[in-house]
């Protein structure tokens, strides 16, 4: 009887093992004009909030100077926390003046892998300004993708770039598959239903991620326009938008990062 229940403990235990191991850690962040504009104690900051996740995805990482030693200072300050870490960037977006930008990722390498350093998605350079970044990522063997996405403005038709990346991904792309960013549109709208009506779903949800200059008495969140969405393939764990501001009389502090909040998923691959 007591090996019996030594054994089911056993069992009990690899079997936590394996689920812990099993989930990935997401982070989505439009970390606002990422380049020079960002000294050592804001990258420090930065890497503080960003820390226990497995893969961070960046949006507007600066085209010019700055932009990639930013990504590349982050993820020495990040790998002296008790990490090994690695980077990719993308090359610029094929976008009109002072529009392009560089998509970057950063991940644990003790636990995910990539065999390429992802490209950006030509197919859409005529339909999507800053084009999105594609990148195959490895657990276990096990491959899923990520598509960094960046997309024009609100009062610059955004829907018709969401409209176009939704019809590639459903025609294109195998699953599991997940689509990080900055959609400049409410996941609500209607946009999206091509992505739902393929079982495509939200990290968030009713989720206010970007900040206004001023508090209006304790509110200082604005646009729900961030998020991450996901594949059937995928099973969402957990997830929510990091609030580093917290208190109004840290917006202003706050706002020297980002004017938006990242956006964090909890997951694993479903078999």
């Amino acid at each position: 009887m007591i090996k019996k229940t030594i054994l089911l403990v056993l069992i009990c235990f690899q079997s936590f093992l394996f689920a812990q191991t099993g989930e990935i850690q997401l982070v989505s962040w439009n970390i606002q004009d990422f380049g020079r504009t960002k000294n050592t104690e804001e990258l420090n900051q930065i890497a503080e909030i960003v820390r226990d996740a497995d893969i961070l995805a960046i949006q507007e990482v600066v085209a010019g100077y700055g932009g990639a030693q930013a990504v590349a200072k982050l993820a020495d300050i990040l790998n002296r926390k008790g990490a090994k870490w690695d980077y990719v960037i993308s090359d610029p977006t094929n976008s009109p003046k002072y529009v392009s930008e560089r998509y970057a990722f950063i991940w644990k390498t003790h636990r995910i892998k990539i065999k390429n350093r992802g490209w950006l998605i030509s197919e859409l350079e005529q339909q999507i300004d800053r084009e999105p970044f594609l990148l195959h990522f490895y657990l276990d063997g096990n491959r899923f993708t990520i598509i960094n996405f960046h997309s024009r403005p609100y009062n610059k038709n955004p829907e018709s770039e969401i409209i176009a990346l939704s019809n590639f991904i459903v025609d294109s792309l195998e699953t599991p598959l997940i689509i990080a960013g900055d959609f400049n549109v409410d996941e609500k709208m209607p946009v999206f239903n091509t992505l739902k009506n393929s079982g495509y779903r939200t990290a968030v949800t009713n989720q206010k991620t970007t900040l206004k200059w001023n508090c209006e008495r304790t509110d200082y969140l604005n646009h729900p326009i961030d998020n991450i969405f996901y594949s059937t393939h995928i099973q969402r764990l957990e997830g929510k938008a990091i609030d580093f501001v917290q208190f109004c009389d840290q917006l202003e502090k706050a706002r020297k990062l980002s004017d938006h909040l990242p956006v964090f998923l909890k997951f694993a691959l479903k078999d």
